[in-house]
């Protein structure tokens, strides 16, 4: 089964309504021969919170060492995104099995009249993936109240309704105190049930569930007098910088203080329910609980992009969210508010405009989505609310880009009323054409397979895409518009067999050279309001037809690096005794002084210091013992003509080595300290981030891709988007693909094959091959593999690599000089 064709079954489903009851769902997994049972779940419900409050426990379920799955909806690009194990969406290839395995039983339910709705479908992949992935614990999100939802198929070991508004009162009933009842009967067997829930509701909420341990403010009030005293008090502490929020947590016998990266009051209270739930799970330290809750990125939830204009997405699609996002923008300084909305036609859209702050303007869009209300419609709620400059777009990215350009520096752009225009207006960050290099028929028809592009397809068109070939991911109407154009020019363009309405597909560009001139002008002179200038703006970078714009999208590196221009070698100098290949080596500190001069004699252009291992099975290091290690070296070596870099996951190392003379930050965790893109930002540091699973590594650790190189482009993707949002700017950002850190041999070895897939990120990239395992499988010896090494670095560099990490640096700087050499024999002298 193909990917597109699993994915168009699920949302098939779509069609059968909502149906209240967990009978459904408990066919469905025993036909599945319940694959959960051994899974301990954690439900939350709740009328707003539960996501974020289920991505702060998931989190930090994580740091505590637990392998955690995760159910949420909706999803913002990708139906993948609903199930999660240790944050990895579910494999395309999982999705694929799962329903081959249920589509002979879900077509003989249909057929009795009785067939899963998409919900409940795919709350059954989610606990059949958690079951065969054996995770420790699963974190479920509820979705319609509680005691009829089919999230409530499990037994909780812990369980949490996070608040409770009229919603769904057709289904839940139609006072507040008979949706709590309903919400509570989540309630688990053997523990307390917690909830940020007060008043008449909380009453409610116990007769229902018995035990509950209340979480709140202590200054609240409810109904003019003032409330019981929570459990678990929480106090919201006010920015402390333009992404984050200090929080405090006290309860009678723990507490702690951390950030959160979801600003507003209401974040507070979700933080010290999950903090609750945590403890009540597992033996979870406070500084666990402190990093995860920080680390709980939750995309399209109050999420600021920039500061230059002030931009932020928040998907509130109700009045009650739009009025705690309004609360939320009162702590942010700005001039004038331009307000970009688009949202569901069953909406109350008067009470969302009058509970969101007072805008300057208005640019009304309709996302790509049949249940999307028409832009003329949220027009005139807007100017009945007295909007002086409202205006509509058809398309989402065109209204952004449209609010983007009229904004001033000191300016506030906020995009809002549902997720699916956050996704939308998202992509402008998010946006990956990966550009493929197709030698033969093999490499097309593997490009066009791994889109879901149809076998007859495939088949037709594998000749013709031995040319230029982008691979992107539009809405369908773009692709069908790229598709006209480009057949019309004489090229080809397969588009996914995946073609939900409003949910993106794939599309495979190809053409030589001047067809996609053609395209591109002719969707630049011929603008029909289909969003598609941004993805016109992309598509002429990454086929390499102007030099990028440092304004808009993923600039050029740094040119004060040296590999603006040209392969650069950083050079590995491990003050360590027990790193892989060098450990020992150079602990001592007059011999780490002696290896940098000799690797700046041999032509090296970083070095790379580094004092605590991530070879299989290292050892942690202390925060003290690694700064004792690497600061005196950085000290004496930093007038050496080198630029040096700090090779720790540490933020508060990575800022001692900045204030001793590095100027490069090299952080293999990928951004785990939620601390490090800070200092980054706020040193103005070069930053290389990693794609990583576990560092130190976990030998002979399973991890499923789809397509090794494209998943690690999307995982990377956020990482990068999460350093730019703290402040640093992306043309000191470098990626590294990560090899050997959960990639096999051969997968390692496809990446360096497909390095120039990673320019779909627009930053320049690290290969670090030195010595490592994947050079046994050619002859090599793991630890010891020169010749292999410098092979690589040759290939790496053909391949317009722009940094190879090595040990050896007089051979492999040899090795980048030969291959730059055949590509551009001028940048060199010559003698003779």
């Amino acid at each position: 089964m193909e990917y597109h064709e699993a994915a168009d079954t699920l949302f098939g489903l779509r069609r059968f309504g909502p149906k209240p009851g967990t009978e459904s769902t408990e066919r469905l997994l025993s036909h599945l021969e319940d694959p959960h049972d051994g899974v301990d779940f954690v439900q939350i419900a709740g009328s707003n919170g539960k996501g974020s409050t289920a991505r702060m426990l998931e989190r930090t379920l994580r740091e505590a060492g637990l392998s955690v799955g995760l159910y949420t909806s909706p999803h913002l690009e990708d139906l993948r995104e609903r199930v999660r194990v240790d944050g990895r969406k579910i494999p395309r290839s999982a999705v694929c099995a799962y329903v081959a395995d249920i589509q002979e039983y879900v077509t003989k339910r249909a057929a009795d009249g009785e067939s899963p709705t998409f919900f409940e479908a795919m709350t059954a992949m989610a606990l059949w993936h958690f079951g065969n992935e054996d995770v420790d614990v699963a974190v479920l999100e509820v979705g319609i109240g509680g005691k009829l939802d089919a999230t409530s198929v499990v037994d909780p070991i812990a369980s949490a309704v996070t608040s409770v508004t009229l919603e769904h009162t057709g289904i839940l009933g139609d006072t507040v105190e008979e949706i709590a009842r309903d919400k509570a009967h989540v309630a688990p067997a053997d523990a307390p049930l917690v909830t940020g829930v007060t008043g008449a509701a909380l009453e409610a909420i116990r007769d229902v569930a018995g035990e509950v341990v209340t979480v709140g403010g202590v200054d609240g009030s409810e109904s003019g007098t003032r409330r019981a005293r929570p459990d678990v008090r929480v106090a919201y502490d006010g920015l402390t910088n333009h992404t984050e929020a200090g929080v405090s947590i006290t309860a009678d016998d723990w507490d702690l203080q951390t950030r959160v990266p979801l600003p507003g009051e209401h974040q507070a209270e979700n933080a010290g329910i999950a903090a609750t739930l945590a403890r009540q799970v597992t033996a979870v330290s406070s500084a666990d609980i402190a990093r995860g809750v920080r680390n709980a990125h939750w995309p399209g939830r109050f999420e600021v992009m920039g500061t230059d204009p002030l931009v932020v997405l928040d998907g509130a699609h109700n009045p009650g969210a739009c009025e705690q996002l309004a609360a939320t923008l009162e702590q942010y300084a700005y001039d004038d508010l331009t307000l970009v909305f688009g949202a569901m036609h069953d909406k109350d859209h008067r009470e969302m405009a009058d509970a969101l702050p007072t805008p300057d303007s208005v640019v009304a869009a309709e996302p790509s989505l049949e249940r999307a209300e028409d832009p003329a419609v949220l027009a005139d709620v807007f100017e009945d609310a007295g909007v002086p400059d409202v205006r509509t777009e058809s398309a989402v990215t065109d209204a952004l880009e449209t609010a983007l350009v009229d904004a001033d520096p000191n300016d506030c752009v906020l995009v809002t009323g549902s997720l699916f225009a956050v996704a939308e207006a998202r992509s402008r960050w998010t946006r990956a054409d990966v550009p493929k290099r197709v030698r033969d028929r093999t490499d097309a028809r593997k490009t066009l397979e791994n889109a879901d592009v149809t076998p007859e397809t495939v088949r037709r068109l594998e000749d013709e895409a031995v040319h230029r070939v982008v691979k992107t991911t539009v809405q369908p109407g773009q692709a069908d518009r790229l598709q006209e154009e480009l057949l019309r020019l004489g090229g080809e363009c397969a588009i996914s067999g995946h073609r939900d309405a409003g949910e993106r597909v794939e599309a495979v560009l190809m053409g030589t050279l001047a067809q996609f001139e053609g395209l591109i002008d002719t969707l630049e002179s011929e603008s029909t309001g289909d969003g598609l200038a941004a993805v016109t703006r992309h598509l002429r970078e990454t086929i390499g037809l102007e030099e990028r714009d440092p304004t808009v999208g993923a600039p050029e590196s740094n040119p004060q690096y040296p590999w603006h221009d040209r392969t650069a070698v950083m050079g590995i100098l491990n003050v360590t005794p027990d790193s892989f290949h060098d450990g020992g080596e150079y602990d001592a500190l007059e011999d780490a002084v002696s290896q940098a001069e000799a690797m700046v004699e041999a032509g090296v252009d970083v070095i790379d210091v580094g004092g605590e291992s991530t070879r299989p099975g290292a050892e942690p290091v202390s925060t003290q013992a690694e700064i004792d290690r690497v600061v005196p070296v950085i000290e004496r070596i930093r007038d050496l003509e080198a630029h040096i870099s700090i090779d720790t996951r540490k933020a508060v190392v990575a800022e001692a080595a900045l204030k001793a003379g590095a100027d490069i930050i090299n952080d293999v965790s990928g951004l785990e300290d939620p601390e490090m893109r800070f200092v980054a930002a706020e040193y103005d540091a070069g930053l290389i981030v990693m794609h990583s699973i576990n560092a130190p590594v976990v030998p002979d650790q399973d991890v499923t891709y789809d397509d090794v190189v494209e998943d690690v482009i999307d995982q990377l993707s956020e990482r990068v988007l999460l350093a730019e949002k703290a402040g640093v700017d992306r043309a000191n950002i470098v990626i590294d693909p990560g090899i050997g850190f959960g990639k096999t041999a051969r997968e390692s070895f496809e990446m360096l094959d497909r390095l120039a897939e990673f320019r779909a990120l627009g930053c320049p990239i690290l290969f670090g091959h030195s010595h490592k395992s994947m050079f046994a499988h050619v002859g090599g010896e793991a630890g010891d593999c020169l010749e292999a090494t410098v092979a690589a670095s040759a290939l790496a560099a053909d391949r317009g690599v722009d940094i190879v990490r090595v040990h050896d640096v007089p051979e492999n700087v040899a090795a980048v000089r030969t291959a730059l050499a055949t590509r551009d024999p001028e940048q060199f002298e010559w003698e003779g």
